[in-house]
């Protein structure tokens, strides 16, 4: 007998945000329908709102094609962000610092995961 998928997942991985400030985003909508957490990311005036808006688009296009489940009956049922890692040498650059001394400017991504799960 076939077990019932009842989650599906999407991820977006290196994306060029910092964590941190994904974060503050990601943390809006855990929890949430999948209605209401498309309402709170139109009006979320962050830059991390519209990387997460796909990523959650893209997840409930996996449960509706993959898993045949009802978009209506989906909610965030886990959201986080996870650090990637800093861009390559292309990107890298030096601050000067004190002395004579120079430190990198660290480029940061991140990787997105969101799965929404049918209540």
């Amino acid at each position: 007998m076939a077990e019932q998928v009842t989650s599906a997942k999407a991820t977006a991985k290196t994306v060029r945000i910092p964590a941190r400030k994904a974060r503050l985003v990601i943390d809006l909508i855990r929890g949430k329908s999948v209605a209401e957490a498309f309402g709170i990311l139109k009006f979320t005036p962050r830059s991390g709102a519209y990387l997460i808006e796909k990523v959650l688009k893209s997840a409930v296009a996996n449960a509706e094609n993959n898993f045949d489940l009802d978009v209506e009956d989906l909610y965030v049922s886990e959201a986080f962000v996870n650090e990637g890692p800093t861009l390559p040498k292309t990107l890298e650059r030096f601050r000067p610092r004190a002395k004579g001394s120079a430190s990198p400017i660290n480029k940061r991504t991140s990787h997105i995961t969101i799965v929404v799960s049918a209540k």
